[in-house]
Parts: C-alpha cells; sequence; structure tokens
C-alpha cells in the first residue's frame, strides 16, 4: 500500500491488554507497533478521578513479567497505575507511539490491513485490538432528558465527590462505580437518590477461582454467539465489604427502581412521585470501543463481534484482547499471550511454514 509503513502487527490502544500484547509479541521477535490515543501512560486508569485511591480498586493483577509492588493504598490510582505503566514500557522497551487516534482499519486489498490515522497510515498483517470500553459511556435516553435544568454527567467525567457538596443527586446504575459514587458524594451532598433498572446483586464471601471461571464462562458464551459483550463484573454481583453494608444500614445504598421521565426539576416515576435534583449522575457503564473497525464488517446481526479465543471469525487477521471475556485486568495479560500465539501460526503458515526474523521496534 503506497505511503503506508509496513509491520507484522499493530497493537491498537497501550493500556494493560495493549502491554501485555506488546510484550508478548517482543518475546516472540514479531515485528510490531502500539498505538495509543491517549497523552500518556496509564490506559483508562489516568482519566479515573483523584478520589479513587489504588486501596479502593476493584482488582489490578500486574502486566506480565513485572509485579507492582508497594504502592501506596492512599495515592490516586490514576497515579500508581500510570506509573506502573510507564516503568513497564521503560523496562521491557515497549516502544508506544502517543497520542495517535486510529479513524480506521481496513482491508487493504493485498492480504494486509490498512491502518489510517492523522499521524500516518500502517500496512499490518495482524491487528490487536485493545482499545476497551473508556472512550465509549453509555448514556441511556429517558423521556423529558433534555429539560432538566440541573447537571447531567457520567461516570466517565466524574471529578470526584467534591462539586456535589450541598446539592441533591441522583445516582444512575447498578455497578462498582454506582456504589463507590454514592458511598463518597453521599458525605457532602444534601441528598443522594439511588436508582436502578433491576436490583443490586450483592455478592457474600470469596469470590474464587470456580467462580471466577463460571462468571467469565457466561460472559464468553455472548461472545461467542456474536451478541454485545456483558462486562466480567456483571455478572459477579457486587462485593459486600464493610463500607457497602455501613450504606446500607444508613440508607444511602436504599434503592428505588428505575423513574419514568426526565422532569425539569429531578425525576418522576408512573405512579406520580418524584425526586428534586440539582444532579443526575449517570454510571451506566461503558461499550467497547471499535468503531474503528467497521469498515471490516465484522459485526453480526447480533451487534457484537464474535470471536472465538480473541480471533474475530470473520477475519482471523484480527484480535480482540480485553474484549468480552478477558476484559478483567488477569484476562486481558492471558488473552494478550494467547493472540500472539495464534498471529504467530497464522505469519508462519502465510511464509511458508517459516517465521522470519522481525525487528520488534518495526515501524
Amino acid at each position: 500500500m503506497q505511503g503506508a509503513a509496513g509491520v507484522d502487527v499493530v497493537v491498537v490502544g497501550g493500556g494493560q491488554a495493549g502491554l501485555s500484547s506488546a510484550y508478548h509479541l517482543a518475546r516472540a521477535g514479531i515485528g510490531y507497533v502500539v498505538l495509543d490515543h491517549a497523552p500518556r501512560p496509564g490506559g483508562a486508569w489516568q482519566f479515573r478521578w483523584p478520589s479513587l485511591t489504588y486501596g479502593k480498586v476493584h482488582g489490578m493483577h500486574a502486566l506480565p513479567g513485572m509485579e507492582l509492588t508497594d504502592a501506596d493504598p492512599l495515592r490516586p490510582s490514576s497515579a500508581v497505575i500510570g506509573e506502573y505503566f510507564a516503568a513497564y514500557e521503560e523496562r521491557f522497551g515497549l516502544r508506544v507511539r502517543r497520542p495517535v487516534n486510529v479513524a480506521a482499519v481496513r482491508d487493504g486489498g493485498d492480504g494486509r490491513l490498512r491502518v489510517e490515522s492523522p499521524a500516518g497510515t500502517w500496512a499490518a498483517r495482524a491487528l490487536i485490538n485493545a482499545t476497551g470500553t473508556w472512550d465509549r459511556p453509555f448514556w441511556p435516553r429517558y423521556p423529558g432528558q433534555e429539560t432538566f435544568r440541573g447537571r447531567q454527567l457520567h461516570t466517565a467525567n466524574y471529578p470526584g465527590p467534591q462539586e456535589f457538596a450541598r446539592a441533591r443527586v441522583v445516582v444512575v446504575g447498578g455497578g462498582t462505580s454506582a456504589v463507590q459514587h454514592l458511598l463518597e458524594i453521599a458525605e457532602v451532598a444534601a441528598e443522594t437518590t439511588w436508582v436502578t433498572r433491576r436490583p443490586p446483586v450483592f455478592r457474600d464471601g470469596s469470590f474464587g477461582e470456580a467462580e471466577g471461571r463460571a462468571a467469565v464462562a457466561l460472559v464468553d458464551e455472548r461472545v461467542r454467539q456474536g451478541l454485545p459483550p456483558q462486562s466480567v463484573v456483571s455478572v459477579t454481583g457486587l462485593p459486600l465489604n464493610e463500607a457497602v453494608r455501613a450504606g446500607m444500614a444508613s440508607g444511602v445504598l436504599e434503592r428505588r427502581p428505575m423513574f419514568d421521565r426526565i422532569t425539569a426539576t429531578g425525576v418522576a416515576w408512573a405512579d406520580g412521585s418524584q425526586v428534586e435534583a440539582d444532579v443526575i449522575l449517570w454510571a451506566t457503564g461503558f461499550r467497547a470501543a471499535i468503531e474503528h473497525l467497521a469498515p471490516l464488517h465484522l459485526r453480526e446481526p447480533g451487534g457484537g463481534i464474535r470471536v472465538e479465543g480473541t480471533r474475530a471469525v470473520r477475519d482471523e487477521r484480527i484480535h480482540l484482547v480485553g474484549y468480552g471475556p478477558s476484559a478483567s485486568t488477569i484476562g486481558a495479560n492471558r488473552a494478550g499471550g494467547a493472540a500472539v500465539r495464534e498471529i504467530r501460526r497464522m505469519l508462519a503458515r502465510g511464509r511458508d511454514g517459516t517465521l522470519e526474523p522481525a525487528s520488534v521496534h518495526s515501524a
């Protein structure tokens, strides 16, 4: 492809999934480049709110080959994990190009993929998509939403509790982020209200390896059917820790069913009840950031990309790491290695059974 830099593998995304994949590509001697749209190391963690300290993080598994040790649990997770990712890139010489925003991935017509961005174009024999979900916050739509005179924001731009002092806040969503927001906002707000579509499920007791495998299997089944993936956390339930117990006892975590409409001054239910609000905080999750793959027509009728392991069923050159069952931090690490093993076999087939040496830092 004229004007495109040739490389064996393009990795899109420089978070945990992308760095894990780059580590395994480097060890396999496969030429690669990592394209990350973020301004600095840290993946989506660099955008998390300051009050989310490392001690509150809901599980963070170390990257392959380097443990995260002696982290101060009182420091913001954005700083702790950002520094860890930066040190990891330096230790293993993982050349990450940033900020590079991949606009589209197309079939180049010569067996290669054309990866397009304002920073340049790459011709790749395979692509590992490790873009996660942070860039696609999900905003539900409800009648009257445009009439609300207060403030609406999403977890993706949550600033921390300090901006909600003396405000009446409605938090929407049944996940971990919603619970964390409520617990800290309630300490400064005039009033908080929690609404969810379904009653939240709390998990009491340990969550072992067997439970983890069962949860991942549920997510994996959806992906194999070509349905949009659910997060692994969505099928594990909410951990019932001391802070959550205290929130339940105080009434902060008393859940109301989803409202039917939004008014100029709050939210309302079909039975006529209303809650006045200054802020609606949508802790309603995220969707996979895969719009740049649209030219490849990978989606199934169900709306998702069907994958086997990490490989897209419709195009074996495409691997999705951190998608569906590999969306957890430990899942992303394992999936990075699995994707590289499959890509190595594919490249070998394309070269008459031999894998030629490649420059790890090509492109």
